[in-house]
């Protein structure tokens, strides 16, 4: 059985991870980098399927990838960034579905880091060791990182996969103690083979495939994120640098008041929206720098009101 079919794009890794178990040469620990929605977390699921399955018996198997799909398996704990409201932790998922109002972005927690420990403490139940992924391993802050380091020393019969988008993103600490596997934006003809076989038409889409550069998990979410956004809104956005400025202050009440996750997908859209325009010799090009800055302000928590009003007024005054 091909464990790693599923993954367009990424021979590389493949061919690491691949030659890794075949040869019965794991890591204790591995750092997948590349941008997100490349295919990283699909190849760290793949991995597991086949880690742990190989090799038993095709009903066995089958067995074991049921539970790992279902988040059911004993020997597999799967981290991912949290929300913290009224003292309980949510994941993205689950905080949509409990339409939870989110603030700030998640991330990964020290309390989930002693939770790793915990889960590494014991012995694996059925399979040969345990593993451990965390996603956004970047959202990690200074302590969780020391503690981790901890575990990453002395992690017994285990092995841990950090999803990340560059080494650079994480304590060199940490880095220096995992087996780097690189991910690489697809070709224009991955990305497409991908696309196609979700049943979307992104042919409708044509800002969103420009600003996924080489990302098919960015397009997806994209569309999705593109439909929460009220079509005027966005319409008056795109004409921005010609608006007043009375015209920018309520855009920007009216922006302030969509979740961060797509007010952080906006300044990627109208980052591509606005380029075209410069392009077009319609606006300058230091107004582009604007929506940057946004983006540093919204993830260190700065109210998105004021940091939106800044942003659309800074842009009709310039142009």
């Amino acid at each position: 059985m091909n464990f790693f079919a599923p993954i367009i794009g990424q021979p590389q890794a493949v061919e690491l991870l691949h030659s890794a178990i075949s040869q019965n040469r794991i890591a204790p620990a591995y750092l997948f980098t590349g941008a997100e929605g490349i295919g990283r977390s699909l190849t760290a699921r793949c991995f597991v399927e086949q880690l742990f399955c190989q090799p038993l018996p095709i009903a066995e198997q089958t067995i074991i990838q049921n539970r790992l799909r279902q988040g059911t398996h004993p020997d597999l704990l799967w981290v991912q960034p949290t929300y913290l409201y009224q003292g309980q932790r949510y994941s993205a998922t689950e905080a949509t579905e409990k339409k939870l109002k989110r603030k700030a972005p998640p991330i990964i927690r020290t309390e989930q880091i002693r939770e790793i420990a915990q889960f590494l403490s014991r012995r694996s139940a059925i399979a040969s060791r345990s593993v451990v992924v965390i996603e956004k391993a970047e959202t990690m802050a200074e302590s969780a990182a020391n503690a981790l380091l901890k575990t990453l020393e002395e992690p017994g019969q285990a092995t841990l996969i950090l999803i990340a988008p560059s080494a650079e993103s994480l304590l060199p600490t940490l880095v220096s103690r995992c087996q780097k596997v690189p991910f690489y934006r697809l070709s224009p003809e991955a990305l497409a083979q991908v696309l196609g076989q979700t049943g979307n038409d992104f042919s409708t889409h044509p800002a969103i495939l420009a600003t996924c550069q080489g990302s098919p998990g960015k397009a997806i979410s994209a569309v999705q994120i593109c439909q929460e956004v009220p079509s005027q809104l966005l319409q008056s956005l795109e004409q921005l640098p010609q608006s007043s400025l009375r015209n920018a202050l309520e855009l920007a009440r009216q922006v302030s008041s969509l979740e961060l996750e797509v007010q952080l997908w906006l300044l990627d859209y109208l980052q591509q929206q606005y380029w075209q325009q410069f392009l077009s010799g319609n606006i300058s090009f230091p107004s582009l720098a604007e929506l940057e800055k946004a983006r540093k302000h919204l993830l260190s928590f700065v109210q998105p009101r004021l940091v939106w009003e800044v942003t659309l007024m800074e842009f009709s005054a310039i142009n």
